[in-house]
């Protein structure tokens, strides 16, 4: 196998992490830095669901008063095209911070069940439920793939007087992060659907 080909295993779990409707409210977040993301999310959704391997959608369920993602909040339901093709997932998890392993159901308690040790992480926010994700299921030991292409994230400013960093940035560094750190290996939409 060469650095760029990558062998997906028969039971790889497909993690779609909050894709909800409560990120389209540009007033809030901004613009995101890659309109691309849902259409290979959904490309994604299909591959899985063809090959029958699991799909796991987890939604984000704010405890913060007038969330946009906060339960009975019209932005905690999926986009679309999520919803469109739920109802055949293996599992729904939800959560309320940041890494889908603090959810309910209990991620790491199925993913044992099942036998499966590969995961391909997608989602929103690139930098924050989506690397959190990542890094958590790489220290145990998962074997973790990140289509960066299947993520998207908002520019993100630390307080009043703080640093900001723009979408893109946040992305590039989640990429070094996750592979640089050996948290996860960053690859491509495209090569995930070859394999």
């Amino acid at each position: 196998m060469t650095k760029n080909e990558i062998e997906l295993a028969p039971n790889a779990a497909l993690l779609v992490i909050d894709v909800q409707k409560g990120f389209d409210d540009a007033s809030y977040w901004g613009p995101c830095n890659n309109p691309e993301a849902e259409a290979n999310i959904a490309a994604l959704m299909d591959a899985w669901r063809e090959t029958g391997r699991p799909v796991v959608l987890v939604r984000h369920a704010s405890l913060t008063a007038g969330s946009v993602l906060a339960a009975g909040h019209p932005g905690h339901a999926f986009k679309d095209f999520v919803a469109d093709r739920a109802g055949q997932e293996s599992l729904l998890i939800t959560k309320t911070v940041n890494s889908s392993f603090y959810g309910t159901p209990d991620l790491a308690d199925w993913l044992t069940a099942q036998g499966i040790g590969q995961l391909v992480v997608t989602g929103i926010q690139t930098n924050m439920c989506v690397e959190t994700t990542a890094r958590m299921a790489g220290n145990l030991g998962y074997e973790v793939l990140v289509p960066l292409d299947a993520t998207h994230t908002f520019d993100l400013t630390a307080g009043p007087a703080g640093p900001s960093l723009t979408a893109d940035q946040l992305a590039t560094a989640t990429a070094v992060n996750l592979q640089g750190g050996g948290f996860a290996r960053v690859v491509t939409t495209a090569q995930l659907l070859g394999a």
